[in-house]
């Protein structure tokens, strides 16, 4: 609005037509206002300038979703395996109590035959008691013994009969406890894709914010307000503050996939691959191998987002490809400190860590990393 009327005064007063010395000064006084208007409008501040802030939300928001999709991940793992365990008791309780029933049945068959010899004799159901028995004494044996057979017979059926009703208890209980394990199990499989698809998300943005502050040079670290303390006090398996060894060192990822070793060959490395990589998810918290000063952080070129590391003895240690740096150069670190998050900045085909130990804290001086840990009491 503002515009279109300092353009009608700039026509205006210019226009010889109207020869009126009134509506030319009062179209001066109008262009002046437009004028010092228009820079008003114009100021409103750049994104840019929101920059830090929003990839402050987006880390945190990517660490509290990986976070929580573990957690949830681990749930739905455990009820898996649990409704897993209850079918197979329920087969094995399926068949124990098949066989106890064919038990059952055959001693009730049994139990019938001797109520109906007793009916026929009157009693005496021992086998051929009246012909082998010539006198009372044998004949009174036999039959003790047929009253024991019979008694024993009574209490087994009797036992069989309890077998079995605890048996289809059993069954009946596992059966409804499997049931309400596969419906957590598919309430948490619904909330674990829900919680991963957020989480895609959140990575996503996160690489599209590093690779605009690639493109603005302006990888500025950025502070996470004390998430690695709050991560650690969880006691998820995830999340644990890592094993330091003895002599102070420690990994730089808890878990991940070694891939691409020291020394490899391909179209990625004109000289050779000069560290190890770790495949891990875009945001994961990279973690200081040891105490020391930051000494750099890059913004760009093949290594992309990265944070170099002055140790003890002379030794530098390099992280690259992250998608933030947490640190300033200057900054004081411990062994297992949060320094930066992954990504895929730079050289780079997936989200991954690039991992170097170097002599100096130049490109060209890097030694094997696996066997430098290893030597320190770190196995990876």
């Amino acid at each position: 609005m503002l515009l279109r009327s300092y353009r009608t005064c700039r026509t205006r007063r210019s226009s010889r037509s109207s020869g009126s010395y009134g509506w030319a000064h009062k179209g001066a006084a109008l262009c002046a206002l437009c004028v010092l208007t228009l820079p008003l409008v114009a100021a409103e501040p750049s994104s840019a300038v929101h920059a830090p802030e929003r990839l402050v939300r987006v880390g945190t928001e990517v660490v509290r979703l990986a976070r929580e999709a573990g957690r949830l991940r681990q749930r739905y793992e455990l009820r898996v395996r649990a409704a897993k365990d209850q079918r197979a008791r329920d087969v094995w309780l399926t068949r124990q109590w098949a066989g106890q029933r064919f038990f059952t049945v055959a001693l009730r068959r049994d139990a019938g035959a001797v109520a109906r010899a007793q009916y026929r004799t009157g009693g005496f159901t021992a086998p051929g008691s009246a012909a082998l028995a010539e006198e009372p004494l044998e004949l009174l044996e036999l039959q003790y013994q047929e009253t024991d057979r019979r008694e024993r017979l009574a209490r087994m059926l009797i036992e069989a009969d309890g077998r079995s009703r605890a048996l289809t208890a059993d069954r009946l209980s596992t059966t409804a406890s499997l049931q309400a394990l596969n419906e957590e199990a598919a309430r948490l499989r619904v909330e674990k894709a829900a919680m991963e698809e957020r989480l895609a998300k959140a990575r996503s943005e996160l690489n599209t914010m590093a690779d605009m502050a690639i493109r603005s040079g302006r990888c500025t670290p950025v502070d996470l307000d004390g998430l690695q303390s709050e991560q650690e006090d969880t006691q998820d398996a995830a999340n644990r503050p890592p094993e330091v060894s003895r002599s102070g060192w420690t990994r730089p990822l808890v878990s991940y996939e070694l891939t691409a070793g020291f020394g490899g060959t391909g179209a990625h490395w004109a000289n050779g691959h000069t560290g190890q990589d770790f495949a891990v998810p875009t945001g994961t918290p990279v973690r200081a191998v040891g105490g020391g000063t930051v000494v750099a952080t890059g913004c760009g070129g093949s290594f992309g987002i990265s944070v170099v590391i002055r140790h003890e003895g002379g030794w530098y240690s390099q992280y690259a490809h992250l998608s933030a740096p947490l640190m300033t150069p200057g900054r004081q670190v411990r062994a297992g400190e949060w320094i930066g998050l992954t990504g895929t900045t730079g050289n780079s085909t997936g989200p991954h860590l690039h991992f170097e130990v170097r002599t100096t804290a130049n490109f060209g001086s890097a030694v094997d990393p696996v066997r430098w840990l290893r030597a320190r009491g770190v196995e990876l």
